[in-house]
């Protein structure tokens, strides 16, 4: 299906009708499961709306998923736009790019009838309520910033920068980045909506952190799409009910996913988070999450460390930034836990 401009300024007026009439969430001006067309530009109105759907279905709570990000082991929370530690690109708040262009981003999977959601950086900023001009001056004034202090002295001076944003708008744009991520996890995993609490939440971090680039993920993709054989004819005879729940609580069959993620240069580079998000794809996760989160720790073995000039330096380093504010909090793993006690809420 491709999406015109006539329909959707047609679909937009509708909502609005709707929006005044109503003071329930708007409906999706499209069909999730409808892969948007490469070439289309949809307007920040429509993005917000395709984001709010994927709350459908969702067994966690996603104010966990960003409690989670905004921890000092996963992305931070930095209220100033600061440099990637690898690529120097501008993020804020939770590690949330605020320079990308819109991107086309195909489902290859003939299998998968849910496609992606790549908007920019600009229509998020905008789907989150936040205004744009805002956005140009940050992005300026981080320009004038890197001239100035290049990527290395700018990230030694990342906790010493004054806020650019609230809290509360941090953590707006948080929130339509993480329902971003929910959203593509579907286009990742054939039987998302099947998967245990953990299990969605484990897929949707994944892809909040390495956006596109977990297409490369081949294995790990194979396997979470083709359940039993491997094959795509197994795929579509085992396409059931029965066998999807039978997928979610299959303790063998996760312990060979978990496998194939912790043999990623990923999970070497970024072993404490990948700890965490690893563990979460443990069918019993929910029960004892400490001890899945030990079980993989013990597995999985840190990236290489090399020796300089009599010392140990490691190869890499998580480019996380802790908030002084966030140790007050009890432990992830203990909010994790929460998990199964609520099985879908909105934020």
């Amino acid at each position: 299906m491709r999406i015109t401009l006539q329909s959707l300024i047609h679909a937009i007026l509708l909502s609005a009708i709707a929006i005044t009439a109503s003071a329930q969430i708007p409906m999706p001006l499209t069909d999730p499961a409808t892969p948007v067309s490469a070439d289309t530009q949809l307007p920040p109105q429509t993005v917000q709306q395709l984001l709010e759907s994927t709350t459908d279905g969702i067994k966690f709570d996603v104010r966990d998923l960003m409690e989670i990000l905004r921890d000092h082991r996963h992305e931070g929370w930095v209220l100033a736009a600061y440099p990637d530690p690898k690529t120097a690109q501008p993020l804020i708040g939770a590690g949330v790019s605020i320079d990308l262009p819109a991107r086309p981003h195909p489902q290859s999977d003939p299998l998968n009838p849910h496609g992606f959601l790549e908007p920019s950086s600009a229509d998020l900023w905008q789907a989150a309520g936040l205004d744009p001009d805002r956005l140009h001056a940050i992005l300026d004034q981080f320009q004038e910033r890197m001239s100035a202090w290049n990527k290395k002295g700018f990230r030694k001076r990342i906790k010493t920068l004054e806020p650019q944003i609230t809290d509360d708008e941090a953590t707006l744009l948080l929130r339509v980045s993480a329902l971003q991520a929910i959203y593509n996890a579907r286009g990742y995993c054939r039987c998302f909506d099947q998967l245990t609490p953990s299990q969605q939440m484990a897929l949707s971090q994944l892809v909040y952190q390495m956006g596109v680039n977990l297409q490369e993920f081949n294995q790990f993709l194979a396997q979470i799409n083709n359940y039993a054989s491997g094959t795509e004819s197994a795929a579509v005879s085992a396409a059931t009910d029965a066998a999807q729940a039978s997928m979610a609580s299959d303790t063998e069959y996760w312990k060979t996913v978990q496998q194939s993620l912790m043999q990623s240069q990923w999970a070497r580079l970024y072993r404490v988070r990948a700890v965490s998000v690893i563990a979460m794809l443990d069918p019993q996760y929910q029960d004892a999450p400490s001890s899945a989160e030990r079980r993989i720790a013990l597995l999985l073995h840190p990236a290489v460390v090399h020796q300089r000039r009599g010392r140990a330096t490691a190869a890499t380093r998580v480019a996380a930034h802790t908030s002084p504010a966030r140790s007050r909090h009890s432990s992830p793993a203990a909010r994790r836990s929460k998990l199964h006690q609520h099985p879908k809420r909105g934020v």
